[in-house]
């Protein structure tokens, strides 16, 4: 027999359907927050603070970590233009005691047919090798009758000359170059007191 009531309350169960509105179902949540004790409320509200707290942190830690990148990003940006831009500083600083060479060579005076004719050859070559230079972005700089600059220019000598005025270069010993806009080798000069 009770088999049979089982099945039969079952069925009563299954065929009747509750329907609540909004508003009941707002009530009966209602209810059930206000039978909690104070106690669990304030738990509640802990939580909820300590997880915003720990989000802001995330998200603070998210903008650090994006801002990292777009610093990292910008500097191999940058790193890579300048080596693109003076790629060839290596190579000019290594031609540049070979042009020195040259120009000594070619303050030679010339004597007979051969010699002039050898020093018309290594014109040639020298005229080349900075026509190279100068398409690489190499310039010398200019050093005599200019006011001395410690950024362009290595004093190594001070003198007196009435032909200059104070402070400006009266000699150069030895050229100095540009790459692009970068100081590869500064003149060495001599300084007008």
């Amino acid at each position: 027999m009770t088999k049979e009531k089982n099945n039969t309350l079952n069925e009563e169960v299954e065929s009747e359907t509750v329907e609540l509105t909004n508003d009941e179902v707002e009530t009966v949540f209602a209810e059930a927050e206000d039978s909690k004790d104070d106690s669990t409320n304030i738990d509640y509200a802990a939580e909820i603070q300590n997880l915003t707290s720990k989000l802001e942190e995330a998200d603070n830690r998210y903008l650090r970590l994006q801002a990292d990148f777009d610093n990292f990003r910008r500097r191999t940006r940058l790193d890579i233009e300048a080596g693109e831009k003076y790629k060839a500083q290596k190579l000019v600083t290594e031609l540049l005691p070979t042009l020195d060479n040259f120009e000594r060579a070619l303050q030679i005076e010339a004597d007979n047919d051969q010699t002039r004719s050898l020093l018309q050859g290594m014109e040639m070559v020298y005229r080349s090798l900075v026509d190279a230079l100068k398409k690489e972005g190499v310039e010398p700089i200019e050093a005599v009758g200019k006011e001395f600059d410690p950024n362009f220019h290595q004093a190594v000598m001070q003198g007196e000359d009435e032909n200059f005025g104070s402070n400006i270069v009266s000699a150069e010993f030895q050229k100095g170059y540009m790459l692009k806009d970068r100081v590869i080798r500064p003149s060495m000069v001599k300084v007008n007191q």
